[in-house]
């Protein structure tokens, strides 16, 4: 597996992400609100067996990661459909959680503050 499989993060986009509460050179028009994409995934049988495996011997999971980065970059993508639907062109303090969700699998919410900012 390449490292392009195990990152995460924006591509091209209208709308600016950031973990910052400002952007350099851009000033907040507007704030929207909060936004937020969320997304469970359930998990696999098969890659808890190997998972469990693999624990008793150490080493990275590679197969776990791969899908907590696949289902990170879903959540943020909820996020900035969220965004762009309520007219924001930026997320201001945008954030993962990550919890358990009832013990059947994991829930990643992507969350952050819509606004709109320009130049300035």
């Amino acid at each position: 597996m390449g490292i392009e499989e195990f990152g995460g993060g924006q591509s091209q986009s209208d709308v600016l992400v950031v973990t910052t509460n400002d952007v350099p050179g851009y000033r907040v028009d507007k704030v929207i609100g909060e936004v937020f994409g969320l997304t469970v995934r359930s998990r696999h049988v098969g890659s808890q067996i190997g998972a469990g495996l693999k624990s008793l011997i150490g080493g990275e999971l590679k197969g776990l990661t791969k899908t907590l980065v696949e289902t990170r970059n879903q959540a943020m993508e909820r996020l900035v459909e969220q965004a762009r639907a309520r007219g924001a062109n930026a997320v201001l303090m945008f954030r993962f959680d990550v919890t358990e969700a009832a013990d059947v699998g994991t829930e990643v919410c992507a969350y952050g503050t819509a606004v709109v900012i320009s130049q300035g």
